[in-house]
């Protein structure tokens, strides 16, 4: 991925002096102004086969890193243009305790026995990827290593580069929909008990999570370039109360007040008892949709917590099977 300049950010900007020259590493225009390749994808092992399909720990580069994950590939006869296939990016875990081949196997089964190719990857600093972990909301790293997994299965000779969907849980819905707001190829976004859409939203719900700390400025590596540092970010933490949303600033790092780059049909599955984030944000999400005019739909779910676990579980992952089907 080739980069544009990158205006250095500062613990000291002063985002009023400076909001028509200074370009957040989190903003939409910026992740839409790179260069992004993918790689080929390289398989690391091959591990048991499911019930109708090949899975394999593969890996790709991103940004330089190393991002491994769990990819799954039918046994049927490939179609003459490829399979459909499916980015999965799965939402917060500790990356001391990730592990490729214990997370979201139901959910990467269900998918994978149903046709898709699918790829959860491993975010950067979690399992055995390279680099820094980062967090999704003051961030591009996560965003890029989803958009370098979309540009590298679109190499993979058994999938229809047309025909590829993103999946995000819970802070990965967030990165999703970022990632197709940045890239047309694409063609539908499902999120699961997602959040921070606007960052307002941010503001209104907070996020129940104690294992998950909102510090814009954690975070090691390149900060100056990757995270969102600036002085005005640091006010959602304790003085949100004074954030003027509709600014320059805030607008440009908004993905609901960029809703005009969205070209892909949204899927937005949430718990009404989800205990950690608020069914609100996704709500808040329809309703940005709606008035945008764009293609989406919106399922509430009587229970199921945040996984949404059975007996909503296969509910909600018919209902996505679906929604991909229907759309890749």
């Amino acid at each position: 991925m080739q980069r544009g300049p990158v205006i250095p950010i500062s613990q000291t900007l002063n985002i009023d002096q400076t909001s028509e020259t200074y370009v957040s590493p989190i903003s939409i225009d910026y992740l839409r102004s790179l260069t992004y390749s993918g790689s080929q994808i390289s398989i690391e092992q091959t591990l048991p086969d499911g019930a109708n399909y090949r899975q394999y720990i593969a890996s790709y580069q991103s940004e330089g890193s190393k991002v491994f994950g769990l990819l799954t590939v039918p046994k049927a006869v490939k179609p003459t243009e490829g399979f459909p296939a499916i980015v999965f990016d799965h939402g917060f875990i500790s990356p001391k305790d990730y592990k490729t081949t214990e997370k979201y196997v139901a959910y990467v089964d269900f998918l994978a026995r149903s046709g898709f190719i699918v790829f959860k990857i491993d975010f950067r600093g979690h399992g055995k990827s390279e680099g820094t972990a980062s967090g999704s909301y003051f961030s591009n790293t996560y965003t890029v290593d989803t958009i370098n997994a979309v540009k590298s299965l679109q190499m993979h000779g058994d999938v229809d580069r047309n025909k590829v969907g993103v999946w995000g849980h819970s802070m990965a819905g967030n990165a999703v929909l970022r990632v197709a707001l940045v890239l047309q190829d694409i063609k539908a976004v499902v999120i699961w008990a997602g959040a921070v859409y606007s960052y307002e939203d941010f503001r209104k719900y907070g996020i129940n999570d104690a294992s998950y700390v909102h510090r814009p400025d954690s975070g090691a590596g390149q900060a100056d370039q990757v995270r969102e540092i600036s002085a005005e970010i640091q006010k959602i933490r304790d003085r949100s109360a004074e954030i003027d949303f509709t600014n320059t600033f805030w607008s440009s790092i908004s993905l609901t007040k960029n809703l005009n780059y969205l070209s892909s049909p949204v899927l937005i599955m949430h718990a009404t008892n989800d205990p950690v984030i608020n069914i609100g944000y996704s709500r808040d999400l329809a309703k940005s949709l709606e008035t945008a005019g764009k293609t989406y739909e919106l399922v509430e779910l009587a229970g199921g917590g945040h996984n949404i676990e059975s007996p909503y579980f296969e509910q909600a992952m018919q209902k996505t099977v679906e929604f991909y089907e229907q759309h890749l």
